[in-house]
């Protein structure tokens, strides 16, 4: 299958846009790694992923794991585009009583395949989904992002040593790597690399891409579904792509825009 790249880049602009608004009206949210992981999450759901939102429970259905699971705005801005809720719903984020909470809940909202938000967990519940999906005998991918960040933690490591021994090749897993995480600079916090080195060493097929190229997020896509063992594609992002005052400001990790801010963030998108 060919990318619609052009049809594709105007549906991320839609999803950052989404993005900045649902984050200024809550007042609050994760706007940098929502935006880094915008590229890949359209992709994902525009083009790669075996979904019908109409039969979100469809047993054959792909499953997506967003681990890093404070970055939620993303996830909730490709649902309600793909139609599995109504897109005036995403104005209700981290409001009281709404489905759209902070972090992913699968148990409120329709097209969560798991609850995330302690770091290293989601990365092993997809492990977890694609290790079934290999004991069923399903043909059924298991794809999942994860941060950069995020590999800080070591539960991570024991899951990709499993993945790798249960060569689960039905995994497919997106590093968003956009150098930045809530207190600073990922190499000064606790240094992560060498990268491709760590996971080629704990037994996965490993490629490096630039996470904000449509063409190159499908193409190793369809590389990962070559392998016989599970895949890591290593996304060199930028951190608040595509707002010029939010990009590789750590700073922008946690922090709502202010209404003027929005207005200005949705100005630049507009240009694009």
């Amino acid at each position: 299958m060919s990318c619609r790249y052009t049809e594709l880049a105007d549906q991320a602009l839609a999803m950052r846009r989404h993005i900045i608004t649902m984050i200024g009206e809550a007042g609050s949210g994760h706007p940098g790694g929502s935006l880094s992981s915008a590229d890949i999450v359209t992709a994902l759901y525009f083009e790669l992923m075996n979904i019908r939102p109409k039969n979100p429970n469809w047993p054959e259905r792909d499953r997506f794991v967003l681990s890093k699971g404070h970055a939620a705005p993303v996830l909730y801005a490709a649902l309600a585009m793909r139609g599995f809720f109504p897109l005036t719903k995403l104005k209700t984020l981290r409001k009281l009583g709404s489905p759209l909470q902070g972090h992913p809940d699968m148990q409120k909202l329709t097209g969560v395949e798991m609850s995330t938000g302690s770091l290293g967990q989601g990365f092993s519940a997809a492990v977890g989904m694609a290790l079934a999906g290999q004991v069923d005998q399903q043909s059924y991918y298991t794809y999942a992002i994860i941060g950069d960040g995020e590999l800080q933690e070591g539960q991570v490591w024991e899951a990709a040593m499993f993945a790798a021994h249960h060569k689960l090749r039905n995994l497919i897993v997106f590093l968003d790597f956009n150098g930045l995480q809530i207190d600073g600079q990922v190499e000064c916090v606790m240094n992560v690399q060498p990268l491709p080195d760590k996971w080629q060493a704990f037994g996965w097929a490993v490629q490096q891409i630039d996470g904000h190229d449509l063409r190159a997020i499908c193409g190793a896509v369809s590389q990962a579904k070559q392998e016989e063992q599970p895949s890591m594609i290593v996304a060199h992002t930028v951190k608040g792509k595509g707002v010029s005052f939010m990009e590789n400001q750590a700073g922008w990790h946690g922090s709502a825009p202010s209404s003027e801010q929005v207005v200005h963030a949705l100005k630049e998108l507009e240009g694009r």
